[in-house]
C-alpha cells in the first residue's frame, strides 16, 4: 500500500542528522500489521524564499519528492514591501538549510538574515521584495515544482501586518493562476478573512449574476485554480463552504488527538475524494507520538483514524487519498 504525503518540511533542521537515512526507509517500505506500506510520494513545502529554494533542491535529489514553493504569512514581508517592518523572531527555517555543494550559493543568496539574529524591527527593502517576486515566479516554473504553498493568513502571531499578509496571499494566488499550479492554503486564527478572500478569488474568476460565487459553476471554477486547506482546523460549516468551491482538505496527525472532536466531525462530513493525507512534519505527530518529531511513516495512524471515523477499510483510504493527491497535483497514478 502506498501513502502520498502532500505536506512535509524535510528541509527542517529537525531532520539534519538522519534525513538521508529516514527518507529511503519510509520510501522503500515498512511493515504495518503484516502489510508493507511505503511513502510513495512527498510534497515538500516552502514557507519563505529560503525554504522554497531548499524544497526544490530536495526534490531534485529524490525522484519521489516534489516541491511546493511559496511564502507563508509569517514571511509575507519578503514579497510585499512594508515600511513598518515586523518583529523579528528566531527563524528556524533560515537555520535549517540542507548544505550541499550545489546548494550553498543559492541558499545563502536567498537568506536575508543570519539564523538566530534578533533585532527590534526587520524591514525588507522594496527592491528585495520585487526581486523575491521575480525569483518565486522562476521557481514556480521548475519541473519538480507542483504547487504554490504554503500561503495564506496567520493571525495567531501577526508577525507581519494583516494587510501585508493579504496582499502576499493575493499576489501568490495570482501566480497560481498564471502558472496553472494548485494552491496550498495555511490559515490560523483567520477563519472569516480566509474564507472571504478565497471566495473572492473564485468570484473574480467566475462571478455569478449577483457578483457572488455561482454554485452551479463550481466544478468549472475549481478546475481553474485547485486549492487545499492545509491542516484544516475550522468548523464543519466553514468546511461546507470550501467544499462548495471544490477545495480539498489536508488531514494530518491532529485528527488522532483526543480533543479533536470538531475535526472528527469535519472528516465524517467530507467526501473521501476531497481528503489529502499530510504530516506537516516535523510538526503535528499523531497519537501515540504527539509532541515528538513527525515523519511520513506516521500517516498510517492518520489513515486508520479516518477509516474508523468513516467506517471504511483502511486500504480504501490509502488508495483514494493517493488518487486524490495525484489528481490534485496533476501527476500520473
Amino acid at each position: 500500500m502506498k501513502i502520498f504525503d502532500t505536506h512535509a518540511h524535510y528541509d527542517s533542521r529537525a531532520f539534519s542528522e538522519d534525513r538521508e537515512e529516514l527518507l529511503p526507509y519510509i520510501h522503500n517500505g515498512f511493515d504495518v500489521m503484516g502489510e508493507t506500506v511505503s511513502v510513495g510520494r512527498i510534497v515538500n513545502n516552502g514557507a519563505d524564499m529560503a525554504s522554497s529554494y531548499r524544497s526544490l533542491l530536495l526534490a531534485e535529489e529524490h525522484d519521489y519528492i516534489y516541491a511546493a514553493v511559496g511564502v507563508h504569512p509569517d514571511s509575507a514581508g519578503e514579497l510585499i514591501f512594508c515600511p513598518e517592518g515586523c518583529e523579528v523572531q528566531d527563524d528556524e527555517d533560515n537555520a535549517s538549510a540542507i548544505v550541499t555543494d550545489a546548494s550553498k550559493e543559492i541558499v545563502s543568496a536567498s537568506v536575508t538574515a543570519d539564523a538566530g539574529d534578533m533585532v527590534n524591527r526587520k524591514i525588507i527593502p522594496e527592491e528585495e521584495c520585487r526581486k523575491n517576486r521575480d525569483d518565486l515566479r522562476v521557481l514556480a516554473s521548475k519541473d519538480k515544482v507542483v504547487a504554490i504553498g504554503e500561503i495564506g493568513l496567520d493571525y495567531h502571531w501577526d508577525v507581519w501586518p494583516r494587510e501585508i499578509q493579504k496582499k502576499a496571499f493575493e499576489w501568490q494566488w495570482s501566480l497560481a493562476e498564471e502558472t496553472g499550479l494548485p494552491v496550498i492554503i495555511h490559515s490560523r486564527d483567520a477563519a472569516e478573512d480566509t474564507l472571504r478572500m478565497v471566495k473572492g478569488f473564485y468570484t473574480k474568476l467566475m462571478p455569478g449574476k449577483d457578483g457572488t460565487v455561482n454554485a452551479a459553476l463550481t466544478s468549472k471554477m475549481s478546475s481553474s485554480v485547485k486549492a487545499v486547506m492545509h491542516c484544516y482546523s475550522y468548523s464543519v460549516e466553514h468546511a461546507a463552504e470550501y467544499l462548495k468551491l471544490g477545495l480539498m482538505f489536508g488531514i494530518g496527525g491532529v485528527v488522532t488527538f483526543k480533543n479533536a472532536k470538531k475535526l472528527n466531525e469535519v472528516v465524517d462530513m467530507l467526501p473521501l475524494d476531497h481528503i489529502l493525507l499530510e504530516t506537516d512534519c516535523p510538526y503535528m505527530a499523531p497519537d501515540p507520538f504527539r509532541g515528538k518529531r513527525n515523519n511520513s511513516g506516521y500517516l498510517t495512524y492518520v489513515a486508520e483514524k479516518i477509516a474508523q471515523i468513516k467506517g471504511l477499510d483502511v486500504k480504501q483510504v490509502y488508495d483514494t487519498t493517493w488518487d486524490n493527491a495525484c489528481r490534485f497535483f496533476s501527476m500520473d497514478q
